[in-house]
């Protein structure tokens, strides 16, 4: 009998030394767990904030996760994402090789943002 898998997000965001700013990763974990799709939900950061992303990782393995989703919290795919995400991404594998990480796309192009650009926009009038 084969174990079930269970799914954790590694929400990342660059970080900051600004306490004020680091809780908005924590406000969208705290409402991506009360849409209960994803059993854990963990917050984590490039530099400047702990935990980090590989001690992020490290959260959700020792939560049960059997995958985890690197879900960058940055609008484009620059370096950070491209490289330093994608380098978390394979030492977590080596080091958890019976958990399957992935790196989800950036926020980017994805075409709600144009919505919520708009939505902005229409409250600064």
């Amino acid at each position: 009998m084969s174990t079930p898998r269970r799914t954790a997000l590694l929400l990342i965001a660059h970080g900051s030394r600004r306490a004020e700013a680091n809780a908005e990763l924590h406000h969208i974990a705290d409402a991506m767990r009360e849409r209960g799709r994803y059993p854990i939900v963990q917050v984590s950061y490039l530099e400047l904030a702990e935990p980090g992303i590989e001690a992020g990782g490290v959260l959700c393995v020792e939560a049960g996760a059997t995958d985890v989703i690197l879900l960058p919290y940055f609008l484009s795919p620059g370096k950070h994402v491209a490289h330093d995400l994608t380098d978390a991404r394979d030492r977590l594998s080596a080091r958890f090789p019976d958990v399957r990480f992935v790196l989800a796309e950036p926020l980017g192009r994805h075409p709600l943002i144009l919505d919520v650009l708009e939505q902005r926009a229409r409250e600064a009038e």
